[in-house]
């Protein structure tokens, strides 16, 4: 099992840069790009509200839940 992050998705919908978005939600671009990337361990609430209420979207939006294929 793993946990996607649909940051590009939403940038992408939203027609943000990465960098914009780095600068809404206070953190810094080689943080987002780590998180963008999936490598981040672990993402703060607080992130994840300030990134959902930049991008005006869900938790459900940038955090999605996959099966392993060969479960």
């Amino acid at each position: 099992m793993q946990i996607i992050v649909n940051i590009d998705v939403m940038l992408a919908r939203r027609k943000m840069s990465s960098g914009e978005l780095a600068q809404k939600v206070g953190i810094t671009p080689a943080n987002l790009s780590v998180l963008k990337t999936g490598k981040a361990k672990a993402v703060r609430f607080s992130t994840l509200a300030a990134l959902c209420s930049a991008l005006d979207c869900q938790p459900g939006d940038i955090l999605e839940f996959r099966e392993d294929a060969d479960t």
